[in-house]
């Protein structure tokens, strides 16, 4: 896991971070050779969260930077759309285009017919977010962002009321580290760095709660594989013991929540043989987990995105930071509930995003429903005219979205214009009208936050990018020109002045202080991250009885959306709620689209060691599903529900329980043995309460393929 490499003495190093969607936001220090060159990465040691260590794709970032299959010119698509056939054009002419395209989408259909699209390709925020700043000048179609953190965030959000938890750096000074729901060695390293700091420091115990046996698993001195969709039960079985035992806090529940007497009455039937019977664990592993974490006051609980992509999701993140509220862990260092920093930055970037020319009354569009949406889904679409024209950055919905069979027919639609500005030629870049080359976080400047710690860090450019490639804030700036709108408040600036802008409007020092000093600690106390002075509501009180609808929070819905999903379903007090898509005798399997170790949603899936060490799209199966079905590993098999049905090759493996199914990755659809990849099988209905895409819930059957 530590990528630790020797920097030669005629180079220069160069400090930056990490650009892509990981919590962990590395600071990274980037050898540039004399000719000006990317060459190797490693984790910077001085930064006292990444502490050195980086994951292995990014240490290879040059070979992606220098990819012979990059993107270097723009593109207009010659012939049918999707059949791969391009002419190179210049880009003045390809952003005359564009423009043009949505001047006529809009003339004909008003401005909400154009859909700026983006999401966390990158996450700076300059080069991520300036894509509403044009949204919002020219009033096209707004966009709520579904896809990633919505269950998450809100089910944390119900339960303390605000987006912040215990320094994710205290995890080294806690007696019990528990990992739950996240594959943490593959998705975001440095939770391993300092969870095994405080084993072989303190003689920590590491739990870890997931759906398989994946690499965190190894690692674990207690591992629970649970049934997909069952956290709460588990919660509700590990708050049960401590009432039961002695273990639950009560002075600290009077003072700091809500209701501790009608939470324990409702637990009382929440025993270990109901939730063994929910989540397909043992009596015994459940009551050795609640025995642990209940004898050791520094419990610290990292919680992570992977287990609330369900269609309970949010229950169950509500549940699992219950646990620490009713056990009091939160008043220790290296205690208590983690799951996300977000809301300790509080950035000031109204200007960045133009919020300021917000009109409220043009429709919220959401992410997630893509594919409703650009095939006429009425209310998908908020009973309002079509969308006919899209500009696409950081993100490549062809790929990473739910019910892709719909999302592909909505872009082969002749009447749709789409531009996608890539670094790749990726499944969306290859059903585009224009085509346009894109910068990589060493060849711009730009500003990063850790969500999932609290450094704010700066990303200068450290690299000239080719002649014929342009960064996402120059195709915003350009439009914008085109359109009239490039006078508005917020255009006309650089990176440098935009980033320096929005630092000082949030009282924080400015751009050169990061250009001396790489980052900002933005940590906050013991006592706001601990919650010493109560939880952030009104009351001060923890919620164990969320009000699912009225709570604020980041992920909430505006207000033309509403509440979403079967919010009526939602459980008073933390509870295993059957919201997922439970198994039938047609689909007698579950399906979780889990993340590779070698990509990165749809990044890195172009560079040769990643694909190499990954090999090619396939399912874990249980053995004893296997032979029920006479498959062998290599072999074919179909996986299918009423989406759609996806062709991959099986691998038999004991990492995976009976009933479930892993395809790991998101793997280009033309890797795939029909040119149809894995989220055919996901689904876009909206999650209770604030939205949402359930991913990981899905049921499924599968045959072995009699070609294969």
């Amino acid at each position: 896991m530590n990528i630790a490499t020797p920097i030669h003495a005629k180079s220069r190093i160069g400090h930056t971070a990490c650009p892509h969607d990981c919590p962990s936001t590395c600071a990274l220090d980037i050898e540039i050779s004399a000719e000006g060159r990317m060459g190797r990465v490693r984790g910077a040691e001085d930064n006292s969260y990444t502490a050195g260590v980086i994951c292995a794709k990014v240490a290879r970032y040059a070979e992606r930077l220098y990819h012979p299959d990059r993107l270097m010119t723009p593109k207009r698509r010659k012939g049918a759309k999707g059949a791969g056939s391009w002419q190179e054009i210049g880009w003045q002419d390809a952003l005359d285009e564009i423009a043009n395209a949505f001047i006529k989408a809009e003339v004909k259909h008003g401005s909400e017919a154009v859909w700026p699209y983006y999401y966390a390709g990158t996450m700076g925020l300059v080069q991520r977010d300036s894509i509403e700043r044009l949204r919002h000048a020219k009033k096209y179609s707004g966009f709520f962002d579904t896809i990633c953190v919505n269950m998450a965030w809100t089910g944390f959000t119900m339960a303390t009321g605000a987006l912040r938890g215990p320094d994710p750096r205290e995890m080294a000074k806690s007696d019990c580290v528990v990992i739950w729901g996240t594959n943490a060695v593959v998705t975001q390293v440095n939770v391993m760095t300092h969870a095994i700091r405080a084993r072989k420091e303190r003689g920590a115990k590491i739990v870890v709660i997931d759906i398989y046996d994946n690499p965190t698993m190894k690692q674990a001195d207690l591992a629970l594989v649970v049934r997909p969709g069952t956290d709460a039960a588990l919660a509700c079985a590990a708050m049960h013991i401590a009432f039961r035992d002695g273990y639950a806090d009560r002075a600290y529940m009077a003072k700091y929540a809500d209701d501790p007497a009608g939470l324990e009455e409702h637990l009382k039937t929440r025993t270990p043989e109901w939730a063994a019977a929910i989540t397909g664990l043992s009596v015994e592993e459940i009551e050795t987990f609640g025995r642990l974490i209940g004898e050791t006051k520094k419990s610290f609980l990292r919680l992570g995105y992977g287990f609330t992509r369900q269609r309970n999701g949010s229950v169950a993140m509500h549940a699992a930071a219950s646990i620490a509220t009713v056990l009091g862990s939160w008043q220790y260092e290296g205690g208590g509930a983690f799951h996300s920093n977000s809301g300790i930055f509080k950035f000031d970037n109204s200007e960045l995003v133009g919020s300021r020319m917000r009109d409220r009354d043009i429709r919220v569009l959401d992410q997630s429903q893509i594919g409703r949406i650009l095939t006429g889904d009425a209310e998908a679409l908020r009973h309002r005219g079509p969308v006919t024209a899209m500009l696409i950055q950081n993100t490549n919905p062809l790929c990473v979205m739910p019910e892709q069979r719909l999302v592909r027919q909505g872009f082969m639609r002749d009447d749709l214009f789409v531009a996608v500005h890539e670094q790749f030629m990726t499944d969306t870049a290859d059903a585009a009208d224009i085509v346009l080359p894109a910068t990589m976080f060493v060849e711009h400047d730009d500003i990063y936050r850790g969500g999932g710690q609290s450094h704010i860090l700066l990303g200068p450019k450290l690299v000239e990018p080719p002649e014929t490639v342009r960064t996402n804030l120059f195709v915003i700036e350009e439009l914008a020109k085109r359109l009239g709108v490039g006078d508005r408040p917020g255009f006309g600036l650089t990176e440098r002045e935009i980033i320096d802008r929005m630092l000082t409007a949030s009282g924080r020092p400015g751009f050169d202080y990061l250009s001396d000093n790489k980052w900002l600690d933005a940590g906050i106390s013991f006592e706001e991250a601990h919650y010493v002075d109560g939880f952030n509501f009104p009351d001060k009180k923890f919620r164990f009885r969320p009000d699912w609808v009225n709570t604020p929070a980041a992920t909430r819905p505006p207000r033309s959306l509403g509440t979403l999903g079967p919010y009526e379903a939602l459980p008073e007090f933390p509870d295993h709620v059957e919201l997922i898509e439970l198994t039938d005798e047609e689909h007698p399997f579950r399906l979780a689209t889990s993340p590779a170790r070698n990509f990165l949603n749809s990044s890195f899936t172009e560079t040769k060691t990643s694909i190499q060490k990954e090999g090619r799209p396939e399912v874990l199966v249980n053995p004893a599903d296997a032979e029920a079905q006479g498959i062998a590993s290599g072999d074919i098999v179909t996986l299918g529900n009423r989406r759609g049905s996806v062709r991959l090759h099986a691998r038999v493996s004991d990492t995976v329980k009976p009933g479930l199914l892993i395809a790991e990755g998101i793997w280009p659809n033309k890797k795939h043995l029909d040119g149809e990849g894995i989220n055919v099988l996901t689904g876009a209905d909206q999650v209770a309460p604030y939205g949402g895409a359930a991913v990981h819930d899905n049921k499924v059957w599968m045959v072995r393929d009699a070609a294969g």
